[in-house]
């Protein structure tokens, strides 16, 4: 990220600057090393300003002080890049679910509207975490527990019925753990015997959420999924 190599940068003019000389402004560049090193501060403040806008500059200051004279620093240097890291990737993440909440606002607002209505059906339960469900046929085997490798057939569609998978239309039943989807589908198969058919109605919280995944399913979109548990398998 283009903030955090500037801020790296910093830590290598340390070795080449001195605080403890700290001088006047200048008014006049003198001569090329004058030049060059006002143009590499300007440089990296027009950088960080312009990727972390709500930076301290007091603050900014003081840990280029500290990390200088190697006193009374607030942070362990070791510390250092794995926090930048986070914090920036943080950062960005937010900004990229806030533009996408204005993008495709009206991929959740349709959500919201099925889901509203979708709950007055007929042999639709919601439960405490927001998910619908409607059990097409109730199984007599033995409960799914999350842990258990499973054999099972899934459909999953829009909430306008486009298919974005399917086993059941590739007739080949998906082996795995029980636990290893998006939260509503995980939440969906803990309710279920083996021998059970129940649909899914999954709100875009419990499914993937500002993500992009393919073609169909857009940020903030909710998602149905018919699934029908055939077994569970040995480990």
């Amino acid at each position: 990220m283009k903030v955090i190599k500037s801020l790296a940068l910093v830590a290598g003019l340390a070795t080449m600057v001195s605080c403890n000389n700290q001088k006047a402004d200048v008014k006049s560049l003198e001569t090329e090393i004058d030049s060059a090193s006002y143009a590499l501060g300007m440089d990296m403040a027009i950088k960080i300003k312009s990727n972390f806008s709500e930076a301290d500059t007091d603050m900014f200051l003081q840990g280029y002080r500290n990390g200088m004279d190697s006193t009374n620093m607030l942070m362990k240097e070791e510390e250092l890049g794995d926090f930048l890291r986070t914090f920036f990737q943080k950062q960005q993440m937010e900004k990229a679910q806030n533009e996408a909440k204005v993008k495709f606002a009206a991929v959740k607002a349709a959500g919201e509207k099925f889901l509203a209505e979708n709950k007055t059906k007929e042999g639709v339960v919601t439960t405490d975490s927001g998910l619908q469900y409607m059990v097409l046929k109730e199984g007599k085997g033995d409960v799914i527990d999350p842990t258990n490798k499973v054999k099972l057939h899934y459909h999953g569609t829009t909430i306008d019925g486009q298919v974005f998978d399917s086993t059941v239309d590739r007739n080949e039943p998906y082996e795995t753990v029980a636990n290893i989807f998006i939260p509503g589908f995980n939440e969906g198969l803990a309710m279920m015997k083996v021998g059970s058919k129940y649909k899914f109605f999954i709100p875009q919280e419990l499914a993937y959420g500002a993500q992009q995944r393919g073609q169909l399913i857009k940020p903030f979109s909710a998602l149905i999924f018919e699934v029908e548990i055939l077994e569970i398998l040995e480990d």
